[in-house]
Formats: structure tokens, C-alpha cells, sequence
């Protein structure tokens, strides 16, 4: 199978001079989600970690309502990219199918078929969660998280999403290509591998709506993100009562929504 990074031969030019030598790049290809034989879906992905993008993927977005409904998984490597067959629930895939039905035909632009603003926007996932923390879980969270990506520090090429302890400690790291393909690896690792403490996912990324609803969907109580929100995302996040932090820096960071979640903060 195709590893996470590939060589090329580089020609690089400084001050004057040109110096010719190899590289060492991110590998982006194409990965289909297969479910139950029916294809779903392709996106461009970095082919590591793929189990964890398959389930995290399916739970993030609502194709599964619990790991349990992923009855098998396998990974097959073809011509023109990579095949995830996941076998899924009887219950799990006539929802799929339903799903799916719904999108025959339409002719609404920008969304995959969706037609309508309720459909764009369907009702946020609640999170209930006594988490509690600190600005300085934050902080040390995000200085340990530029040490823990080896593969950005390889090629400069990739988003990483981590999840984090109360006393900010990461615990799990994912990295890709895509910013939504590293959270939705680090949500499918975090339902693998399990997850002994209450804790945070941080991204290195600007905070979209996907990603905060990707979030709530899997029951995560505090979002943080080294660049900006969008509007939308900051309403997606306090209608479903989760966290929002963007702008997570060393010495910096700034809270959009729910800040009773950060000791000490004032709640305006």
C-alpha cells in the first residue's frame, strides 16, 4: 500500500545558487467509502490511518450511530486509488439508502443535491459535558502538539488533529492531507482506541461549521483551532453547546462560545 510520503527530486534555488537533491512530499490519492457494496463517497486523503478515517468518517457524519454498527472493514488497493469496504448494520444501511434516495434527482447546487436551507442545516448535535479546564491546558497543548507532527515536519503538507487531556497532554494525533479527513482520523482513533480521560480535540486549522458539527456528532465538549471560525460555525457550536476557541497560539488564544468550560474565565 502506498505510504504517507513519497520522494521527488527538487531543484532549489537560494541566493544565487541551485542545489538539486530529493524531497520528501505528502501522498494525496484518492480513498472510496463502500458500504455494503454501494459506493458513497471519494475524497483525496493521505493513505494512512485509514481504518480510523473510515469509521470517523461514518460516525462524524451520521452514516453510524455507534462504532458497533461497523460490522467489518477492509482496505483494497486499487489502480487508481484505495477502496475502504465497510460492512455495515441491516439498520444502519436502509437509513444509507433512505439517505441517499433523497438526493436522486435534485438539482440544487452546492451541497450534493441538497435543495432547501433545512437540509444544508439540519438540527445541531447536543453535547452535555461537565468538562472543565484551563487557558493553560490550552497552552500547553498546543506547544506539545507542534513537537508531536512528524509528518508536517517531513514534507510542511499536512493538518493535524489532536486530542488532548483536561491538563492538556495530547494523548492521540492524526495527520492528512485534508483538515476534515485528520479530525475525522482522530474521532474514528478515539472510538478504536478509547479514551481514559475527559479531554479536547485542538486542529491545526481555521474552525469551519463540518468541523464543528463533526464535533458535537461524536459528543467532543470543547473545539479549538490554531486559526479563525466561521460565523457559522460559531452558531453551529452555541446552539449545540460545545466549546469554540480559535485563534490558539503560544500566549494567545480566543473563546467564541460556552466559556464556563475554562476555570477562572468571567461569563459575560
Amino acid at each position: 500500500m502506498k505510504g504517507a510520503t513519497d520522494n521527488v527530486i527538487r531543484c532549489t534555488w537560494a541566493e544565487g545558487e541551485m542545489l538539486v537533491d530529493r524531497d520528501a512530499i505528502v501522498t494525496e490519492v484518492p480513498v472510496a467509502l463502500v458500504y455494503n457494496g454501494v459506493s458513497h463517497v471519494v475524497m483525496m486523503a493521505t493513505p494512512a490511518d485509514l481504518e480510523d478515517l473510515a469509521l470517523g468518517f461514518s460516525l462524524s457524519e451520521g452514516i453510524l450511530q455507534r462504532p458497533q454498527d461497523l460490522l467489518d472493514l477492509e482496505v483494497h488497493e486499487r489502480l487508481q486509488g484505495i477502496e475502504l469496504a465497510l460492512t455495515i448494520s441491516a439498520g444502519a444501511f436502509a437509513a444509507l439508502r433512505e439517505r441517499r434516495r433523497n438526493l436522486v434527482g435534485r438539482t440544487g447546487c452546492g451541497l450534493c443535491g441538497i435543495e432547501s436551507l433545512e437540509q444544508a442545516l439540519p438540527e445541531p448535535a447536543s453535547v452535555s459535558s461537565d468538562l472543565q479546564l484551563s487557558h493553560r491546558a490550552l497552552q500547553r497543548a498546543i506547544v506539545q502538539l507542534g513537537k508531536r507532527q512528524s509528518l508536517k515536519h517531513l514534507t510542511g503538507g499536512v493538518h493535524g488533529a489532536a486530542w488532548c487531556t483536561a491538563a492538556g497532554a495530547v494523548e492521540l494525533l492524526r495527520e492528512d492531507v485534508g483538515r476534515h479527513n485528520a479530525l475525522d482520523k482522530l474521532l474514528g482513533a478515539l472510538q478504536r482506541d478509547g479514551c481514559s480521560q475527559a479531554g479536547f480535540v485542538l486542529v491545526t486549522s481555521r474552525a469551519s461549521y463540518e468541523m464543528v458539527a463533526k464535533s458535537a456528532r461524536c459528543g467532543i465538549a470543547l473545539l479549538a483551532a490554531v486559526s479563525a471560525p466561521t460565523s457559522l460555525a460559531v452558531r453551529q457550536a452555541e446552539l449545540s453547546g460545545l466549546t469554540l476557541v480559535g485563534f490558539v497560539q503560544p500566549g494567545r488564544q480566543v473563546v467564541y462560545t460556552r466559556p464556563e468550560r475554562l476555570l477562572g474565565d468571567p461569563i459575560p
